[in-house]
């Protein structure tokens, strides 16, 4: 049986600002739909600002956030892929409500417990949660994720995907979108399109991330096929050029989806830029 997480039912927000995704920068996207406001994978620092990654290694941002915290609507959850500095950072350590839910792995919900966040839902793979606020209910699923190739992976952080299917009592439409969180393309992947062949956005975390010269997130050419095995209708490339750490900026990821005759997939975007969903 599913977890459920039930909000308070507060007033929806205007009709020109329900259901659109708004890049903040990196992996921090806001999610509004059907009522909802998510956001994901918090990081707010500013550029040329560290962030630590782990065993006494760290990574500066390039680039500003489009938004501060303080310009955010009100959130109703947060979404977070896992806990590293780059995608939960000090600023939003210190900024965010921590009464915030915040739906993630079990590792990372009990990093979270440890500084303050005590209301996290936690999502071993293919678990669910339903969210249910008012007429809206949303259900989140944990889709496969591997952070580093091999053994690699057992020293980094445990990082989920996550499937959201939003819907709303008397609209027939569910919204699908798919988060990838910082993977590698491989095997278990297959799974995703199997259990949900009907996404109509997906998120994909790029960059080519490389970490004592291994690389732990995919880069262009893993992208591209990335998008072609979920098979979104649309694919908006997110986590490719913050962080001095990455190595595959979007042309690269651009370049392999036209290789692969994906580019009626692909919507690149501008932090700072809102598209409707």
């Amino acid at each position: 049986m599913a977890q459920v997480l039930t909000l308070p039912d507060t007033p929806q927000e205007s009709p020109a600002e329900a259901d659109s995704l708004t890049f903040v920068g990196n992996a921090t996207v806001l999610i509004r739909c059907k009522g909802l406001t998510i956001l994901t994978d918090p990081t707010f620092v500013h550029r040329h600002e560290r962030v630590p990654l782990g065993y006494g290694l760290s990574t500066t941002r390039l680039t500003d956030p489009a938004l501060e915290i303080a310009d955010l609507p009100p959130l109703d959850l947060v979404l977070l892929s896992h806990f590293h500095g780059d995608h939960f950072d000090q600023v939003a350590r210190r900024e965010l409500d921590p009464s915030l839910p915040v739906v993630t792995t079990p590792q990372s919900a009990d990093q979270l417990h440890d500084i303050g966040f005590h209301h996290t839902q936690a999502l071993e793979t293919w678990e669910d949660l339903e969210v249910r606020k008012g007429a809206t209910r949303l259900r989140i699923t944990a889709c496969p994720g591997r952070h580093g190739p091999g053994v690699a992976d057992l020293v980094l952080p445990d990082v989920m995907g996550s499937i959201l299917e939003f819907a709303r009592e008397g609209d027939p439409e569910t919204r699908r979108l798919y988060v990838s969180g910082d993977t590698l393309l491989y095997d278990d992947l297959e799974e995703i399109p199997r259990r949900f062949p009907d996404i109509d956005v997906g998120l994909f975390h790029l960059g080519g991330t490389k970490v004592l010269g291994i690389m732990v997130t995919m880069d262009g050419e893993q992208g591209a096929a990335a998008v072609e095995l979920v098979a979104p209708t649309t694919a908006l490339p997110v986590h490719y050029d913050d962080y001095d750490v990455f190595t595959s900026g979007l042309e690269d990821f651009v370049e392999h989806a036209r290789a692969r005759g994906l580019s009626h997939r692909i919507q690149p975007w501008q932090r700072g830029d809102t598209v409707a969903l």
